[in-house]
């Protein structure tokens, strides 16, 4: 333990080592170096420079030795000094005290997309000089969901590592040292004699269909914690499967009696409907939306391959102690499409167990019940809020005055993902529940979540419809910090949109400079509390382009990962709907390849005063 307010890497344990107070002039230097520090040290960094004159080679064997005397002694205390914090600087390991951890899409279930408790990056160090590439984790496959990070984990016979998570299009889930990017364990989700899903005749997600949506842990359950997994498969007969699997952290094995494959059917006329039954048919659809973890409930929204009918929209619930179904919900049970794409975005959710999702072009009933509700319960194209009380249920929603031809055009709502904006206060005192989404016709729409406003046929009865301020079509989710909201619309430049008394600005406060072309940018942020703030920015490019900001004015860039000479930062081509993970000084990047890592380059702190080490 270090008490200066630096915490060594679990996995780099720098082990016991005592020493007096610096004004004993005799006193015994005892050190104990694990051997995995020494092994995370040569492979991650063998030619560290050289730190007050002290190598890694050097601080090792000076710590290593017994020394006494009061010229030793110094030695002996800038030796350790320098050993922890080269160590540290090298495997890129210094960390902010206690436990950090991305356990879903957006950092949280609002998906606002920030990350408040990050001390190490800052304007200051996140420039080309001091910050770049720093490692890429090859993968099997695509890598379109967000990689997740849990610190402090007890890996079987291999000792306490913070580990990235990160799921592959081949089906493969990976623990990697979050740092050296050793791979811990993988493990594959196909079933004996199976592969990966084909393209389904589909652009959309090529060349296979594996593991597509973000996953989502919970660190209580099972015997030391669980990532939830939805992958999609196919057998040599020709048959598809959606499978939701329940995988130990320290280790990848199968927990709670899965995997579980997922079948469903709810009574309706709907598209592919039998018999007044409408099936899900596994090989209509793919678990796009990142997976919702709620009250106990495992929550899955599927989308179909491009427009291929038939199809329809559907919502599900698994019990996230033994993977039963619980609740299923079907929002065009009498019509067709209506599905969930979200741009990889999950549903959000607020602490009053309700969710909120965008959903795709579909059948809309005109004909309204007495409570505003669409007669034949067909909510295609629509904001949806729903219930999870007593089981999946609409309870409110909005939608356009020209929902019906917006859908027939394909400029619907589903192409961008929702967040939940926390109580804001309004010029009256009132507390407003809201949340936020935009689509393809470009309006951003802010929502009362007590009163959304449903259906009118000739105007839009919402708390806010924004016209004008977005420059393309929204194919990704916004991001919210310290009352601002953060767009980036594809072939605009990212925006920030102030929120004061309960009201979203209807221009942008700042704007960057470079525009970001289909399908725009999910975009993150990074803060010390409301302090060092930067937006973070993945360009859909070839090569593809990091970009941060100084999230109070987003014309000021910090960095990118083109302006370093010979390519020093390059990670390869684009992949689309890609949001970066930010947690413990470190950036992650998921590519068609693996996931790229980016961080601080190897300048280790300056010396702390007053440096006391006990066991």
């Amino acid at each position: 333990m270090i008490t200066h307010g630096w915490t060594a890497r679990p996995a780099a344990r720098t082990a016991l080592i005592s020493a007096a107070s610096e004004s004993v002039t005799a006193p015994t230097v005892l050190v104990r170096i694990d051997s995995q520090a020494a092994r995370v040290l040569h492979e991650t960094r063998p030619s560290c420079p050289p730190l007050y004159g002290v190598t890694v080679a050097g601080a090792q064997a000076m710590a290593l030795d017994k020394v006494n005397g009061v010229n030793a002694v110094n030695r002996a205390r800038l030796s350790i000094a320098a050993f922890l914090l080269v160590t540290a600087a090298a495997a890129r390991t210094v960390t902010p005290a206690g436990p950090i951890d991305l356990v879903t899409y957006h950092n949280d279930n609002a998906r606002t997309g920030q990350n408040l408790n990050e001390p190490i990056l800052n304007a200051s160090n996140v420039t080309m000089s001091s910050f770049g590439k720093v490692g890429f984790f090859a993968t099997d496959g695509k890598v379109d969901a967000q990689p997740l990070f849990l610190s402090g984990v007890s890996i079987p016979g291999q000792g306490v590592h913070d580990v990235l998570y990160v799921a592959t299009e081949h089906g493969s889930v990976y623990a990697f040292d979050a740092y050296a990017g050793i791979v811990l364990w993988r493990v594959s989700t196909l079933a004996s004699g199976e592969t990966t899903s084909d393209g389904r005749s589909c652009s959309q997600v090529t060349p296979e269909i594996g593991i597509t949506s973000t996953p989502v842990i919970d660190r209580t359950r099972g015997p030391n914690g669980v990532i939830y997994v939805v992958a999609m498969s196919k057998n040599g007969s020709g048959a598809y499967f959606q499978r939701v699997h329940a995988l130990d952290v320290t280790s990848g094995v199968e927990l709670l009696g899965g995997p579980i494959t997922v079948q469903a059917s709810v009574p309706g006329s709907g598209a592919g409907s039998v018999s007044g039954v409408v099936p899900f048919d596994a090989k209509q659809y793919e678990e796009r939306a990142a997976l919702l973890l709620l009250n106990g409930w495992l929550i899955t929204a599927w989308t179909s391959h491009c427009d291929i009918d038939p199809y329809t929209g559907w919502i599900m619930a698994f019990d996230a102690d033994t993977l039963a179904q619980t609740s299923v919900l079907n929002v065009t049970p009498n019509g067709s499409r209506g599905a969930f794409w979200m741009a990889g975005s999950g549903p959000a959710a607020d602490s009053g167990g309700h969710i909120y999702l965008l959903d795709g072009n579909g059948t809309f009933d005109t004909s309204l019940d007495a409570s505003g509700f669409p007669r034949q319960q067909n909510f295609g194209n629509a904001f949806l809020n729903v219930s999870t009380a007593g089981g999946l249920a609409v309870s409110d929603y909005f939608a356009t005055f020209d929902t019906v031809s917006q859908s027939n055009a394909d400029l619907d709502l589903g192409s961008g993902g929702t967040i939940v904006l926390p109580d804001l206060t309004d010029t009256s005192g009132r507390v407003r529940h809201l949340a936020v989404g935009a689509g393809k016709d470009s309006h951003i729409y802010v929502v009362d979540r007590d009163a959304m406003g449903k259906w009118n046929a000739s105007s839009n009865q919402v708390y806010q419809d924004i016209s004008g301020a977005l420059g393309g079509r929204v194919v990704a989710t916004p991001a919210y910090f310290n009352n601002t909201v953060y767009y980036g619309a594809s072939g605009d430049s990212l925006k920030a949109f102030p929120v004061a008394n309960a009201r979203l600005s209807t221009t942008a406060a700042s704007k960057s400079s470079r525009t970001f072309t289909y399908p725009g940018s999910t975009p993150a942020v990074s803060a010390n509390g409301v302090t060092n703030a930067i937006l973070w920015a993945v360009e859909n490019s070839n090569p593809a382009v990091l970009h941060a900001y100084d999230a109070r004015d987003l014309s000021q860039e910090l960095y990118n990962s083109s302006q370093a000479a010979n390519s020093r930062d390059a990670f390869g081509a684009g992949n689309k709907f890609i949001t970066p993970s930010i947690v413990n000084g470190h950036v992650y990047v998921g590519t068609a390849t693996g996931v790229a890592a980016f961080g601080l380059l190897g300048n280790p702190p300056a010396a702390p005063t007053g440096l006391r080490i006990v066991p």
